[in-house]
Parts: structure tokens; C-alpha cells; sequence
């Protein structure tokens, strides 16, 4: 069957402050974080591989890790496209002042016009771990519709400043009922609080890891017409279209279902500048645990 990796890769981190955060390397043979991604939703199955980013970044990224992941995927029969997200691209005018990206739900309907399967969507300066790409890769080619991976709190943290994480509720059957987005989530010696409040470690958060059909593309493009016509007026400079909030709509409506797939693996990622050492020590780690080979894709 066949199935996409969408990769949202047209964002620069404001927090990050020097650089393309996405182009980073975080091991020895100068891998960055989406190779590995990459890596594991082959391995898992996947076998289309589309990245959406912006024009004005695309010789750069092609040179650091398009060109290189095309030929590497051509040796396993995986595809790649690109798509990308242009902030003229919208069901209206650009308000005068807007400089500010429309939003994760834009990124994707930018590449509606590439993907006709089943599809798992990845933020693409994160790094989510094998589990996660196997449990949707199965959900979805076993008929599955829409799926989240839903991650412990406590394993996507950072020691070097406050997150925001999306925490889940679910149902009995683990059917999603609501994320809940929780800001400035630290760690407090061996507790996690907000703003003073304590939250349960082992409770599940929403890291932008989604399976989902073209179907609901057709619903997210519906969507995005309606956040012009009811949200956009009321805050032209800031709005954004993001996946979780219009997901998060659909579920309170009675419109979807998502069934929450719990990973036990470690996330990491590079919110603040101060993560990158952090990051590359766990990468380096994992090599030397044989999670992963030095010469990456050598083992697919």
C-alpha cells in the first residue's frame, strides 16, 4: 500500500536564534534530524517522501538534504515530492502588515495537490523515534482513518526553559476527546508544573505527529475558508490555521475520531539554542546502543 511522510519543514525558529533550526547536524556524520525521521518511516513503511517548505529556503535545502535524500530513497523505491507554503497562498487577501506564516494547516493543504494515500505528518526539526511511525504506518494501511501518536510529558521536555505541549484526553477506547494547549511547562526538581499548577508526568501530549487519508484534506481546505471569514478579522497580524485547534474543533463538533497511539520513546527536539548539545549527546548515544548505524540508511 501505498503511503506519504509529509514533512512541514518551511518554518525558521524564532526561539532557536541562529540559523535554520531543521538544517542543524546532531551527529558525528552530520545527519540532521529529519534524516532520521526520514530513516525510521522507511523502515516502518512509508514510501513517498514530501516536504513542504518555503521557496526562499529551497536551494539551501536541497543542497544540505533534499538532493541527498532523493538518492537515497530512489535506492528503495521511495519517492519524493516537494510542496510549498507561500503566504499568498490563501482564500483571500494578505492583510496589509501580515508577515507571520499561516499556520500548520496551511502547510499541509500546500501539498493537497501531491498526496492521494493514507499519510503521517511531522513537524521537521523533531525527532519522534521508531514507535511512532510503525503504529501509524499499521493504523493506517489496516483501514484506520485518523490516528495521533501521543507521547509521556515527561519524555519531551527541556531542562533549558518552559514548552507548551498539547495535552490529550481521552476516552476509554483511548479515542481522543480534546487537547488541551498547556504553556510553559517546567521541570521542578522531580515534578513538571504551568504556571504553578502540577501535571501528571505520565500524561500524553500531541507533538504535531498525525495519520490521516486525503479525505481530510478535502475537510481542512473547508476549514481554512472558514477561519478567514471567522477568525482572521479579529486578529489580521497573528492568526494561524493550525491542525490541532481545527482537529480540536472537529472532535467538539462530533465531525472525527482520532484514536490516540501512545510511544513510550524519548522525543527531542531544539526549542532553545542550549538543546542542540543536549540533542546530539542522545543521537550519539543511540549510536553507540546500535539503535541506529553511523552509516544511517545501511540498514533498511
Amino acid at each position: 500500500m501505498e503511503t506519504t511522510l509529509l514533512i512541514m519543514a518551511a518554518g525558521i525558529g524564532s526561539r532557536f536564534g541562529t540559523g535554520i533550526k531543521q538544517l542543524e547536524p546532531v551527529d558525528s556524520s552530520k545527519h540532521i534530524i529529519m534524516d532520521y525521521s526520514i530513516h525510521d518511516a522507511i523502515e516502518a513503511g512509508f514510501n513517498h517522501v514530501v516536504f513542504i517548505i518555503r521557496k526562499d529556503i529551497e536551494k539551501e535545502f536541497k543542497e544540505v538534504i533534499g538532493d541527498r535524500i532523493a538518492d537515497i530513497c530512489a535506492s528503495y523505491n521511495v519517492t519524493v515530492d516537494y510542496a510549498f507554503q507561500d503566504i499568498n497562498d490563501i482564500p483571500g487577501a494578505v492583510p496589509e502588515g501580515r508577515a507571520k506564516p499561516w499556520g500548520t494547516g496551511q502547510a499541509v493543504l500546500a501539498a493537497k495537490s501531491i498526496i492521494n494515500t493514507p499519510f503521517i505528518v511531522i513537524n521537521a526539526d523533531d525527532y519522534y523515534g521508531k514507535a511512532g511511525f510503525k503504529s501509524v504506518h499499521d493504523y493506517l494501511v489496516n483501514g484506520g482513518k485518523s490516528c495521533m501518536v501521543g507521547f509521556v510529558l515527561k519524555n519531551t521536555l527541556s531542562d533549558n526553559g518552559g514548552v507548551t505541549r498539547g495535552i490529550c484526553k481521552m476516552d476509554g477506547e483511548h479515542n481522543l476527546t480534546e487537547v488541551v494547549e498547556t504553556k510553559n511547562i517546567v521541570k521542578m526538581g522531580n515534578s513538571v508544573e504551568a504556571d504553578g499548577v502540577t501535571i501528571n508526568t505520565n500524561s500524553l501530549v500531541s507533538m504535531n505527529m498525525w495519520g490521516l487519508t486525503p479525505d481530510f484534506l478535502e475537510v481542512l481546505e473547508e476549514g481554512f475558508k472558514k477561519f478567514f471569514e471567522k477568525e482572521l478579522p479579529d486578529n489580521l497580524l497573528e492568526a494561524e490555521y493550525l491542525i490541532p485547534t481545527f482537529i480540536g474543533e472537529l472532535l467538539r463538533e462530533g465531525k472525527m475520531s482520532v484514536k490516540v497511539l501512545k510511544s513510550n520513546d524519548t522525543w527531542y527536539g531544539m526549542t532553545y539554542h542550549e538543546d542542540v548539545d543536549f540533542v546530539k549527546d542522545s543521537f550519539n548515544k543511540m549510536l553507540e546502543n546500535d539503535i541506529y548505524k553511523a552509516d544511517l540508511f545501511s540498514d533498511l
